[in-house]
């Protein structure tokens, strides 16, 4: 039998291996919901719906499979203005000292 050894790893699954936006893709990936199930509700083509938010169809492309590396959370915020969405952006002390991080409810 052999012995093996783990790392501890955070409370952040992403960051663990090192993604570089980490903090960021939880936040990108609840607002790309919202807009897919926006551009699924309106019966939206990718055309249609760059039209709409001022991006270009390869982009939404990306957004239409959660590819956000390259798309900012503002990108992402403005798009869902585009379509008729309040976006509110809260700032408030983190609950624990180490804790501090963006969240996005929708």
């Amino acid at each position: 039998m052999t012995h093996t050894e783990y790392s501890q790893g955070t409370d952040n699954v992403l960051a663990d291996p090192g993604l570089d936006d980490a903090e960021e893709l939880p936040a990108k990936t609840i607002l790309a919901v919202k807009l897919n199930e926006l551009i699924d509700k309106r019966g939206l083509s990718q055309t249609e719906a760059a039209r709409l938010t001022d991006m270009t169809q390869p982009k939404v492309s990306q957004i239409r499979r959660y590819k956000l590396r390259n798309i900012s959370l503002e990108r992402l915020m403005q798009a869902l203005m585009s379509l008729d969405q309040d976006v509110e952006v809260v700032v408030r002390p983190a609950r624990r000292a180490h804790g501090a991080a963006i969240k996005v409810t929708a």
